[in-house]
């Protein structure tokens, strides 16, 4: 049998996740071709074929199936051993592959940079943004090394250290500045603009208007809270959005805030890890830094 390589196995995770050449090579930062060189290469080795090839989709074919767990427990234990090796050295450093929620990242990168240059010189921030599944999915795969998330999630495989808590703006068209603020059950009543299904934050503004999923009125969903507020300046509705959003996303749209009267909605803002992961009391001490950080 041919040598089998770590990139082989990288480029095999890739495709078999994308189900599509072009997208696992733009995923790899590798060209087309080349990503399907060394996928022959590893069929060539394994005398056999892992992917059903078609006009616009890899399949994996029975052989792949069973091959694909495999593959991901040996590019985990490669993980895990570097991991161990960086644990080893001391102090947290190096690259920290580290993701944030759509609704955390425009607003915190900025400080969290900052925050990180100034306690760990020597780490350097790999950020990936996206929705909570896809986060958990790519932590508990090793992909990522944290992630900054909102909390609680309930589970029992992660670590969880909140870094912030923060209130739920009110945004609605300027012209009802100054207006009563609307109670849970008038809020209710009026035009929610949500984001979009899979963001947690989404979620969170349901359950503080006690709303169902399938609400009356449901079909003007926004891909982020900046679409959202343009589309309460359009006057299509209402909408709801974190503290550390107004000031960037409302300043130049015909809005107007107001913050409800206590208990306030809120959300908790944490940083999660895997529990077996060697770097975990190094995440503990820089999830202590950020959130020393981010209360200045």
């Amino acid at each position: 049998m041919m040598a089998i390589t770590l990139r082989q196995l990288h480029y095999f995770e890739a495709l078999a996740r994308h189900g599509h050449f072009g997208r696992a090579a733009e995923a790899s930062a590798v060209s087309q071709p080349a990503l399907s060189v060394q996928i022959r290469e590893l069929e060539s080795a394994l005398g056999t074929d892992l992917f059903e090839r078609g006009p616009r989709q890899a399949r994996l074919t029975p052989f792949g199936e069973r091959a694909a767990p495999r593959i991901a427990a040996i590019l985990r234990g490669v993980e895990e051993l570097s991991e161990l090796a960086r644990a080893a050295g001391g102090d947290l450093s190096g690259r920290l592959r580290l993701g944030l929620i759509p609704t955390v990242a425009p607003y915190l990168v900025p400080r969290l940079v900052r925050a990180v240059a100034e306690a760990r010189p020597g780490l350097d921030l790999d950020i990936r943004e996206t929705v909570t599944p896809r986060l958990l999915e790519e932590l508990g795969e090793g992909r990522l090394d944290a992630a900054i998330v909102a909390l609680p999630l309930g589970e029992p495989t992660l670590v969880e250290a909140p870094l912030l808590s923060e209130t739920f703006v009110l945004v609605r068209p300027e012209a009802e500045a100054g207006m009563p603020i609307p109670d849970r059950e008038t809020l209710g009543e009026r035009r929610l603009l949500l984001l979009e299904e899979g963001h947690c934050f989404r979620d969170q503004a349901l359950s503080f208007c006690a709303l169902r999923p399938s609400r009356p009125g449901a079909g003007l969903d926004g891909a982020s809270l900046a679409t959202l507020v343009r589309m309460v300046g359009a006057g299509l509705g209402v909408t709801l959005i974190p503290e550390m959003a107004v000031e960037a996303e409302t300043r130049a749209a015909p809005v107007a805030t107001a913050r409800f009267p206590e208990p306030q909605p809120r959300r908790e803002i944490g940083m999660v890890w895997r529990r077996t992961t060697p770097l975990a009391p190094r995440l503990g001490d820089l999830a202590e830094d950020l959130r020393a950080a981010l209360a200045g």
